[in-house]
């Protein structure tokens, strides 16, 4: 450090000469990813994650900013190549006689829920329904 004089004022002042590597520190992806994760976490604020990584609020909002663009871009390129995620409706065509019969068809629902498949009569108690439906799921978890 220096002490300088100014005459013209007649009093020291100091003067601080900083050498060596900048203060500007790399970041891993892990790193980055654990610190946006501390800020997705119910109840977190930004500014305490910051505090704690001792950086500003303002790169931590870049880091969550760019980890959305890339997740959004991810997700585009696989969607192009991947099969849709949604399960088509597959209809049986009705013959135009039966159609016409006067006598009523009680619809039917096909649920296919793991290996199996529940075909639902108009008409069934709902909680019947929903116990097998939850016993097909909690066999097929376990297997």
């Amino acid at each position: 450090m220096f002490d300088i004089n100014d005459d013209a004022k007649s009093s020291y002042r100091r003067v601080e000469v900083l050498t060596g590597p900048g203060r500007r520190r790399q970041w891993s992806a892990e790193e980055k990813a654990r610190a946006v994760a501390e800020t997705l976490v119910p109840g977190a604020r930004v500014s305490d994650v910051a505090r704690r990584w001792q950086i500003c609020p303002q790169q931590v909002h870049a880091w969550r900013r760019a980890m959305r663009s890339d997740v959004v871009a991810t997700a585009d390129n696989t969607s192009a190549c991947s099969a849709p995620n949604f399960v088509p409706i597959i209809t049986e065509a009705v013959p135009a006689t039966a159609a016409a019969s006067p006598r009523s068809v009680a619809a039917v629902v096909e649920i296919q829920l793991a290996d199996a498949v529940v075909r639902v009569v108009s008409g069934i108690d709902g909680t019947l329904l929903t116990a097998v439906l939850r016993a097909v799921r909690a066999s097929a978890l376990r297997a």
